[in-house]
């Protein structure tokens, strides 16, 4: 999945670069548009109160990303089982450059415990990892 932003100058450093925090909530943005897209928005996992806690983030920053660029970062599951998911997302520059890479891996969560993921959510997302 594609997902195309702006940046603006509240998300950049003195340098004018996007802040290195920044790079979180863009791809938090974009993670929250490929579930929607599948049809599971974080309020339809809301509704089976289970949420997907955050475990790990790897990122390799590559380029810097800059003030009014517009950016397009790709997200996909590489990875899911009922009870975790690890998601790949790029991000890249109005020139089509890799600027940033980073790996995601999550847990579900209900109630503040782990728990496997009911079959048809799980279904869903498994249809989209894009490796086994």
């Amino acid at each position: 999945m594609i997902y195309n932003r702006k940046i603006y100058g509240y998300e950049c450093d003195i340098y004018g670069h996007l802040n290195n925090a920044n790079y979180l909530h863009i791809y938090e943005e974009a993670r929250a548009e490929l579930l929607q897209e599948l049809g599971m928005s974080i309020s339809d996992f809301n509704e089976h109160n289970i949420s997907i806690y955050l475990t790990r983030i790897e990122m390799q920053f590559v380029k810097s990303i800059t003030l009014e660029e517009t950016i397009k970062v790709q997200s996909d599951i590489s990875q899911t089982t009922r009870l975790r998911s690890i998601w790949v997302q790029e991000m890249y520059n109005a020139n089509n450059e890799l600027c940033n890479k980073a790996t995601v891996e999550g847990v579900f969560v209900s109630d503040g415990k782990p728990i496997r993921l009911p079959r048809p959510l799980f279904d869903q997302l498994k249809r989209r990892a894009t490796a086994k």
